[in-house]
């Protein structure tokens, strides 16, 4: 479901837009459709017509996910499992310091090769509806004011009803536009559409190498934009808007850690309007990856900052509940991932703590 066929089922009914927006704010509260507020009641506010065809609609909009199951880290975050109305699973994850990573599509289609939501391909889009929807059950928890969509899916790949999604909280649900984070491989309507709306995100782009041939193995369904063409069209849409781009680089042992990478990174990014995200890899079921030492990352960012790229260590939040970025999947809902528990058992792995994906 499209946010706009909630809005058009309200209008039916005689709601005019100060009611609706009234509405879409009680609705991203994690509130019933028709709270008043403390210093309104709802009967005193809204129109008879809109009261009595009101709760057909809270119906049909509290039927579109519910969560099914949550999953809570050391750190603090929240791993959501929601359901949605026709069974499908996505996840969202509450992360410290009042963040949420939202999820838009059921699978994804780019096939990161070292990214789970990738391994079963694209099983279907989400509404703008159902992706406005995860934010209203994360409050329903607790407060929310950033957004990521950085969950399962390819923004880019369900532009429109991200979009869509993206201007709700960014109007009636109080969010700061550059608190709302759009995050994608890379597209070029992407650069074509986010400067013309009126809610302009910031933007994080999946890099994770400098290296055209080899960022061609690891996203192998992105579109094919050369890295420095990528900065270039990121660097022009961070002036725009005047916060700063995020290039994100998911750090692989023997891959894209080599000092040869990081002179070409400090080639492409130095004194870039940008903050370059280093992303400790997490591991993921039949990985053969894995997290470079953390010295080594240490050593990476100090040279990168000492050689002026604006550098930041992301250790993603939840990694102990499958909870990171590259850990989320459409999880069956009867289905307890017993085997990754006891690999981490075995092991001796100790309990891990960001955007995810």
């Amino acid at each position: 479901m499209r946010i706009q066929e909630i809005h058009q089922s309200l209008a039916a009914i005689g709601a005019r837009p100060c009611h609706i927006g009234r509405i879409n704010r009680a609705w991203l509260k994690g509130l019933p459709l028709d709270a008043g507020t403390r210093h309104q009641k709802s009967e005193d506010y809204f129109p008879l017509s809109v009261r009595n065809g009101l709760p057909p609609i809270a119906a049909q909009v509290d039927g579109l996910a519910r969560i099914h199951s949550q999953h809570t880290a050391a750190d603090g975050s929240l791993r959501l499992l929601v359901a949605l109305a026709d069974g499908q699973m996505v996840e969202s994850v509450l992360l410290p310091r009042d963040g949420l990573c939202v999820s838009s599509q059921v699978g994804c289609a780019v096939g990161c090769t070292f990214c789970m939501t990738g391994k079963s391909g694209l099983l279907r889009q989400l509404g703008s509806a159902e992706i406005a929807v995860q934010v209203a059950l994360a409050r329903r928890i607790r407060p929310v004011k950033k957004v990521v969509f950085m969950g399962m899916g390819e923004p880019a790949h369900n532009l429109d009803n991200v979009l869509d999604a993206i201007n709700l909280p960014g109007t009636d649900g109080n969010i700061g536009h550059k608190n709302l984070v759009f995050s994608t491989v890379g597209d070029p309507r992407v650069f074509e559409r986010l400067p013309q709306q009126r809610v302009k995100p910031a933007l994080a782009l999946s890099l994770h190498t400098a290296r055209a041939d080899l960022r061609a193995q690891l996203l192998p369904r992105a579109p094919r934009i050369d890295p420095a063409e990528l900065v270039e069209l990121g660097e022009d849409y961070a002036r725009r808007i005047g916060y700063p781009i995020q290039y994100q680089w998911t750090l692989l042992a023997g891959v894209n850690d080599s000092q040869e990478e990081m002179d070409a990174a400090v080639r492409l990014l130095k004194d870039k309007f940008a903050v370059l995200n280093l992303i400790p890899y997490n591991s993921v079921d039949d990985d053969s990856f894995q997290r470079p030492a953390s010295e080594q990352i240490d050593a990476m960012k100090r040279y990168l900052h000492s050689n002026g790229v604006l550098t930041k260590v992301r250790d993603s939040a939840g990694q102990d509940i499958d909870g990171g970025c590259s850990q989320l999947r459409a999880r069956a809902a009867d289905v307890i991932d017993s085997s990754r528990l006891l690999r981490r058992v075995s092991a001796g792995k100790p309990n891990l703590q960001s955007p995810q994906g």
